[in-house]
């Protein structure tokens, strides 16, 4: 495997969106630069609320140069106080505190439309299906002082990027388990690639070769391969929430974009309300049902067309296979004479072995166990790459949707934190200032509520 250095893979890992839309010197060796540029032009100029993408409260909030105010929701505020630490939590952010923006609004702050809905819905629904009576959830506002020489550029996160960091530090740990179970894991995840080829090769096809291929097929066939590639439930919904926010033109989503928002009650609604993932979230199982896939649009956004969602999930997903699954300039061919080693494949579809190993080892024999090391040594690559590059916070980079981290590795990191109340108008007040602390170390994956019914303590961030 030609793994490269650290800090190269989590460079590799943000998207940079203060970049051009075009490089002005393309580079020729890869073979997706042109499709990669075509689709940001794309994105921003030919969909209805492209504009967001460059400009956005989000980044307003992150390039400014005043106090930064991010809101925070915690189930477990009695437990957190009691021990005065506040510890992040893994997923897309990585190991960060999860937050949205607040906007200052006269003697209070107005909520990023995110914040509302995990404070006034996604929160109480998991506190209703997995939580124990007396439980509320409870906002947290901080206030961050923007320090000196922090990053002024806007480089966020894309976990669809961490395959090739995830296959490193499994090489790493890897001796953890035993030459059985080694050997057990990479069979594995072997199998599961080596009988999920008929998608990989289509969704190849369609990208190198412009094959042409009926968008309710391509869908069938994706349903079919993601229970053996769980990161392609991943990759579906990105697709999906990203075409919902991008051509949504219901009258609730212009009234957010009026305010420099992404409508995240789209794909929100559609993971909690549609698909009934309240108290079990889990991407890996997003399968919206292919044969009626109208109906499923229509409950989620009827503003939006179900033949042209179907053709767009058909080429963005094939190409986000080819950009996040494959290894980089590596354009696979004749599948069926393909080697069915470990090794071997890893030089092809490095990122997709990564992501099928990290997925694998939730579950995996006495693995679980050692997964918390897993994340904690991801969480440490990524707090030396953000402090490297004077990031104090992060934020999801797949899509400027609202998601933001504060980074809990930076050095002398100067906030505040207040328990808040909601008014009658919707508007976030700070109550009660508290002596908490924010901790460089990850809550264990086996407490936190989204992934297990057994309550935290603390509890982390929900999203």
């Amino acid at each position: 495997m030609d793994i490269r250095n650290d800090y190269h893979l989590w460079a590799d890992a943000h998207a940079f969106f203060d970049s051009p839309l075009i490089s002005s010197t393309p580079d020729h060796t890869d073979p997706l630069g042109q499709q990669t540029a075509a689709w940001e032009i794309r994105l921003a100029q030919d969909t209805p609320n492209g504009a967001l993408l460059r400009g956005n409260t989000l980044f307003d909030a992150l390039t400014s140069t005043g106090p930064l105010y991010l809101l925070h929701v915690t189930h477990a505020l009695e437990e957190i106080s009691e021990q005065g630490f506040l510890y992040p939590s893994g997923g897309c952010l990585v190991g960060s505190i999860y937050c949205a923006p607040l906007i200052a609004d006269g003697s209070g702050f107005r909520m990023h439309n995110l914040a509302e809905y995990v404070l006034t819905k996604e929160a109480p629904a998991f506190v209703a299906k997995v939580g124990p009576s007396g439980r509320t959830p409870t906002p947290l506002i901080f206030q961050i002082t923007r320090p000196r020489r922090a990053y002024r550029g806007l480089a966020g996160v894309d976990y669809l990027r961490l395959g090739l960091i995830h296959l490193s530090i499994y090489t790493h740990l890897e001796y953890l388990l035993s030459t059985a179970e080694r050997y057990e894991l990479r069979e594995t995840v072997v199998s599961r690639v080596k009988n999920s080829t008929t998608f990989l090769a289509l969704a190849a096809a369609i990208v190198y070769e412009g094959a042409v291929v009926a968008p309710a097929v391509f869908l069938e066939m994706l349903d079919e391969a993601i229970p053996r590639l769980p990161i392609l439930g991943y990759l579906y919904f990105e697709a999906f929430a990203e075409y919902l926010m991008l051509h949504s033109t219901s009258e609730l989503t212009q009234r957010m974009a009026a305010r420099g928002e992404f409508n995240n009650w789209l794909y929100k609604e559609m993971l909690f309300a549609t698909l009934g993932m309240a108290g079990k979230f889990d991407l890996a199982k997003f399968r919206p049902p292919p044969d009626r896939f109208e109906q499923f649009l229509k409950r989620v956004d009827a503003s939006v067309d179900a033949v042209d969602a179907r053709a767009y999930l058909r080429d963005r997903i094939s190409y986000l296979v080819a950009a996040r699954l494959f290894t980089a300039r590596q354009v696979p061919d004749a599948w069926h004479h393909t080697r069915w080693e470990f090794e071997g494949l890893a030089a092809h579809l490095g990122p997709l072995l990564g992501h099928l190993i990290h997925r694998e080892l939730r579950t995996f024999g006495r693995y679980p166990d050692f997964y918390f090391y897993f994340d904690q040594h991801k969480a440490l690559q990524a707090w030396n790459y953000w402090n490297h590059m004077d990031i104090f916070a992060p934020f999801n980079g797949t899509m400027p949707k609202g998601e933001v981290g504060i980074n809990p590795a930076y050095p002398d990191l100067e906030y505040c934190v207040w328990r808040a109340e909601q008014d009658d108008t919707g508007r976030i007040h700070p109550v009660e200032q508290l002596n908490l602390t924010i901790a460089p170390r990850l809550v264990d994956i086996k407490y936190t509520l989204m992934r297990n019914n057994k309550w935290p303590v603390p509890e982390p961030s929900v999203g």
